[in-house]
């Protein structure tokens, strides 16, 4: 395909790109969108995505077509979306694999005691073959740059191999993970703060969050209302009011009480999402519990662990994170968010109370 090129005063400049964490990423973008972005005309080599400089991708799909030389692999790669040509450089085993003379040692040189050179060798070599030589119908993961060779867009393999996906559980997790990277990160326009406004705001904002936490955690709060915590943010707005040019004409805006509500109203929004903070009950009465504190939230995560990991079901590797969200909003409190969950059993396992078995799997160290 002919790669298509943006104007270059819409271009966002290539001194900016490295502001952008994507740019810096393997992007786990869809084959369709790696054929269609467009391609910078400021580096070659560079491409665009929604406004998000992107240069090197990670792609997991079926090979539908391959092609051998002596040093390099051709994989047809397809994600259900569109197929890619994957170009992969094949290692030094392999090619000591194919000139065997050259690599021959001999049996008695190798062997030494109960361990054999030789076989391990040939053992190495085997199983590196198993994982990079693919053929039609086998998963394969890939990442590296893109590049654009007789006007056909291809990936250029930093690292591939294949992927043994008897139950399709990687296919599961990686179709539930790219979506939401769509929708968290790469669907968003890249938008640079452009006056110091806008970063004073956000300075204050994330300034009056880390107030909050220290706060909590020096106090060790259980519970608060907004009323309790907003006088320590009152400096925040002070300061904010001082330092407004001299020169600017007052205008109409909300006053600093206004602001100051606004700011704390952010703050606590912001904890709630991190789930340092949730609310148990949501009333016009504003009572927040601190996650990690609450004594009841952490007694009903090990009161559901205790009693769910002695199930067969459970019994090895654990119980799920989602499944203990699920049990913990239907015994004790529907509002517990996964981030509030995370916290707790960070908390719990720091205090060697529950065991991660794997990722995102936990149980007790012993069920009665």
């Amino acid at each position: 395909m002919q790669a298509a090129t943006t104007d270059p005063t819409e271009e966002l400049s290539s001194i900016l790109w490295g502001l952008d964490p994507i740019f810096s990423a393997f992007a786990k973008l869809y084959v369709r969108d790696i054929l269609q972005m467009t391609e910078s005309r400021q580096v070659p080599g560079i491409y665009f995505y929604n406004s998000h400089p992107i240069y090197k991708v990670d792609v997991l799909g079926i090979v539908v077509y391959k092609r051998e030389r002596d040093d390099f692999f051709c994989y047809g790669v397809d994600d259900g979306t569109g197929v890619i040509n994957c170009l992969c450089w094949k290692n030094y085993l392999e090619k000591e694999e194919a000139e065997p003379d050259k690599s021959k040692v001999k049996p008695s040189d190798g062997a030494q005691g109960d361990f054999n050179l030789v076989a391990e060798l040939k053992k190495l070599r085997q199983a590196q073959q198993s994982r990079c030589c693919l053929e039609i119908g086998e998963l394969l993961r890939v990442r590296g740059p893109v590049k654009t060779s007789r006007q056909q867009r291809e990936i250029t393999a930093s690292s591939y191999y294949k992927v043994n996906d008897p139950v399709m559980a990687v296919q599961i997790e990686w179709m539930m993970e790219v979506p939401q990277l769509y929708r968290k990160c790469y669907d968003k326009p890249l938008q640079l703060q452009q006056n110091a406004t806008s970063d004073a705001t956000i300075s204050s904002l994330s300034k009056a969050t880390n107030i909050i936490k220290d706060f909590l955690k020096q106090k060790s709060v259980t519970s608060f209302r907004p009323y309790d915590v907003q006088d320590l943010l009152q400096t925040l707005v002070s300061s904010r009011t001082q330092t407004a040019p001299a020169e600017q004409e007052p205008v109409a805006g909300p006053s600093a009480c206004q602001q100051l509500r606004q700011l704390l109203r952010e703050a606590l929004q912001i904890l709630q999402d991190e789930g340092v903070v949730y609310r148990k009950v949501k009333s016009q009465d504003e009572v927040y519990s601190v996650t990690v504190q609450d004594q009841g939230l952490l007694m009903a995560v090990k009161d559901v662990l205790r009693e769910d990991s002695r199930r067969t079901k459970y019994a090895d590797k654990g119980c799920h994170i989602l499944h203990i969200l699920a049990a913990v909003r239907q015994r004790f409190c529907l509002n517990v968010s996964k981030e509030a969950l995370e916290l707790v059993l960070k908390s719990l396992e720091c205090n060697s109370d529950i065991i991660s078995t794997s990722e995102n799997y936990y149980t007790v160290f012993s069920c009665e």
